[in-house]
């Protein structure tokens, strides 16, 4: 599929909420698609798991997965309107190794990671290497 080149999604931060440095408070959508990704977690092409242990190198893996289911159904992660995180067993002191392993993702994608988001802590996912699964909401034109 071909993308046009128009904006789905805009991001602001409204006067009267904070403006935080790794998110954006709200996602204006204006496409005509609406994409709705499964949770995406550290596992490669073939099924493989990514990142055993390593919650920056199963983040960077989740966003990379996202990208790719994105850009699949001919958007970009610049059409992506909302994110739920959930990671196992968080606590703040995992911030860092989160936003390391988004980090690494956007540099390799060459994407800019900031969408509204939400992140849930949570006891365990589908299976138990995993420690991180993104899904996201999308918005083509």
């Amino acid at each position: 599929m071909q993308k046009e080149n128009a904006v789905t999604v805009e991001l602001i931060n409204p006067a009267g909420l904070p403006t935080p440095e790794m998110y954006a408070q709200v996602g204006i959508a204006t496409g005509t698609r609406t994409v709705y990704l499964a949770g995406q977690v550290a596992r490669d092409a073939d099924g493989r798991p990514v990142g055993t242990g390593d919650l920056a190198a199963q983040v960077e893996q989740a966003f990379v997965n996202v990208h790719t289911a994105i850009t699949a159904v001919g958007g970009s992660f610049d059409d992506v309107a909302k994110l739920t995180i959930y990671i196992v067993d968080w606590t703040p002191d995992k911030m860092a190794a989160f936003g390391e392993g988004a980090m690494r993702a956007a540099a390799r994608l060459g994407v800019n990671p900031v969408k509204p988001v939400t992140l849930i802590g949570v006891a365990a996912l589908g299976e138990p290497d995993l420690l991180v699964e993104i899904d996201a909401i999308a918005v083509l034109a």
